[in-house]
């Protein structure tokens, strides 16, 4: 019996992060031949992250112009998606299977790439909603663009499997999994030195980050003047990784550049930022993936954000939104961390958005769904 072939599309580090744990798993099943197809959109970055999970791209095509406009850099992956698909079945024949996730242009455009050719679409994190296109722009659009494509559905909660049955998916099409991400994560906490980030004596660490495109502008120097605030407290220390979008580091360097109790150090891998998250008390983010990955390991997160498409960690007790405004980010941030019965509320591990075994149930879906 030829095995079933199930090709895996990722462009950037958290797709790579996310799928690992499936690309695993499928690997680990009997009559599944899984294939690794990188597409680009973070070159060097996405096969760094697989390799520290001990996999490489079976192929990868290359897509010049970083920094480019949102729907040119789509179509350039698009293409790059579709050549490296009919790739793979001119060498090993037909692909059963093309499974994507999460929101980035590089998935929307493997999905496309995929339907183009009449080859079924898994989206793996599938039905997360804001509510608003713009905001995360693109991330919003290409949800909901590849909900339209995909055959299989992998919701990681209820919430977002309510999401798609309300914009008329199939109840057979949708399967709640949890999110990879989880699996990912409580992999890498085992395999990091935790104590790579302890702050100074008498301190207490922020972690932070920010870079989403919808905050350039007034927005991110709101953001990095509360950081500022914050820092000029004697019992804190804030970790920033810069993000290298020219938008960003210029703002952080006109903002924090020199300030003794901020730490600024390049985007760190995920190893280094999983072991940053582990040694933090307070973390405050705009990333979607911290804000899966701070209740998990117990560590309180502000999301610097007007609205979110993962509320359960609001819901759960261990988020809270409170988007770019100066004032409220330092108010909320001093109301926790000086507040040593909230701090704990807060600091409870909780596991809104998996348990950390999604990726084998999303493996055997997948080889449900190619056996018919």
């Amino acid at each position: 019996m030829a095995s079933a072939r199930i090709l895996l599309c990722l462009g950037t580090r958290p797709e790579a992060i996310k799928l690992a744990p499936l690309i695993l798993a499928l690997r680990g099943r009997e009559g599944v031949d899984a294939r690794v197809l990188v597409t680009g959109q973070h070159r060097d970055l996405a096969p760094r992250a697989l390799a520290f999970f001990g996999l490489a791209p079976d192929r990868s095509e290359a897509v010049e112009g970083d920094g480019r406009e949102v729907e040119a850099l789509l179509a350039a992956l698009e293409a790059a998606a579709g050549r490296a698909i009919d790739a793979e079945v001119a060498q090993g024949g037909a692909a059963d299977l093309v499974v994507v996730q999460g929101d980035a242009s590089s998935a929307l455009a493997a999905a496309r790439a995929a339907h183009a050719r009449g080859i079924p679409v898994a989206h793996v994190e599938a039905g997360l909603r804001s509510g608003g296109l713009d905001a995360p722009f693109p991330e919003e659009r290409n949800r909901r663009d590849i909900a339209g494509l995909a055959a299989l559905h992998l919701a990681p909660t209820e919430g977002a499997a309510a999401n798609l049955r309300a914009e008329g998916v199939p109840d057979d099409a949708i399967h709640v999994t949890g999110n990879t991400g989880i699996d990912a994560l409580l992999y890498t906490r085992d395999r990091v030195d935790r104590y790579r980030w302890t702050p100074a004596p008498g301190r207490l660490l922020v972690l932070a980050t920010v870079h989403r495109r919808e905050s350039f502008g007034a927005p991110i120097r709101a953001v990095l003047a509360a950081l500022a605030t914050l820092a000029a407290r004697p019992d804190l220390e804030v970790l920033l990784p810069v993000h290298p979008n020219p938008e960003v580091r210029g703002a952080v360097d006109e903002v924090l550049r020199g300030r003794s109790a901020v730490r600024l150090v390049d985007p760190l891998e995920p190893p280094e930022l999983v072991a940053a998250l582990m040694a933090s008390t307070l973390v405050l983010s705009d990333s979607g993936g911290l804000q899966e990955e701070a209740p998990a390991l117990g560590k309180p997160i502000l999301v610097l954000r007007d609205n979110t498409e993962r509320p359960e960690g609001v819901l759960a007790g261990s988020a809270i939104l409170v988007g770019t405004d100066t004032k409220r980010i330092v108010a909320t941030a001093a109301s926790i961390l000086d507040d040593a019965e909230l701090l704990a509320r807060m600091s409870e591990p909780r596991f809104p958005y998996g348990d950390g075994r999604s990726a084998p149930h999303i493996a055997a879906l997948c080889a449900a769904f190619v056996a018919g």
